[in-house]
């Protein structure tokens, strides 16, 4: 095997591994997720798995940066070239709400499930989600701020309070899915985020 085409098939080793660990904590938590357990499910060796991570909080804050690119991938990417403000806070909106519908994962949306994991912790997987989440919440504020200025939101509107309105619509969906077994969730979402910024239904 070539270098180049081992330093590929170490990439792709690596993502199988990250990608196993993100399903298993979207169902059990983050805590869940050892070396062992997915040397289990992979069928390598513990060391196979350490070697590409070194270490257990390694493998976690690795696990952590996949789904803040996902995020970043399904929800924004596909909306950031659209006109600051209103309209890119409406497609952010319908963007949010089908990724918290069907994240990818059993266990639903696993930003949402780290968060409640580790929001009450110290250390680096913490802080991790925590500056994630907060470069999210800013991206809104200014989009939020930007509506404001073209009047499309009241003079007055508290940006955090409708930071804070939209994600927990967001937040919603999983357990409303997942526990309940509510079918209309991605509806209901995206109805009440549309009514915090004051828009028309388009259900």
């Amino acid at each position: 095997m070539t270098g180049r085409a081992s330093a590929q098939a170490a990439l792709e080793t690596r993502r199988s591994v990250l990608r196993a660990a993100a399903e298993l904590a979207s169902v059990e938590g983050l805590d869940s997720v050892t070396i062992g357990r997915l040397a289990d499910r992979l069928g390598m060796s513990k060391a196979g798995v350490i070697g590409q991570f070194r270490s257990k909080e390694k493998l976690q804050l690795e696990t952590v940066e996949l789904v803040l690119e996902d995020v970043r991938a399904r929800v924004w990417k596909p909306v950031c070239h659209l006109d600051a403000g209103l309209p890119r806070l409406l497609a952010v909106c319908a963007s949010w709400v089908r990724y918290a519908a069907d994240p990818g994962y059993s266990g639903g949306c696993l930003l949402t499930q780290v968060t409640y994991d580790y929001d009450g912790r110290t250390g680096a997987v913490h802080d991790r989600i925590a500056e994630g989440r907060a470069r999210w919440r800013e991206v809104l504020r200014r989009d939020i701020d930007t509506a404001v200025a073209a009047g499309d939101l009241p003079p007055g509107t508290d940006a955090a309070q409708v930071v804070y309105g939209l994600e927990s619509l967001a937040a919603g969906i999983t357990p409303a899915r997942l526990l309940h077994g509510d079918d209309q969730t991605e509806d209901w979402a995206l109805r009440g985020m549309h009514a915090i910024l004051g828009a028309p239904s388009t259900g």
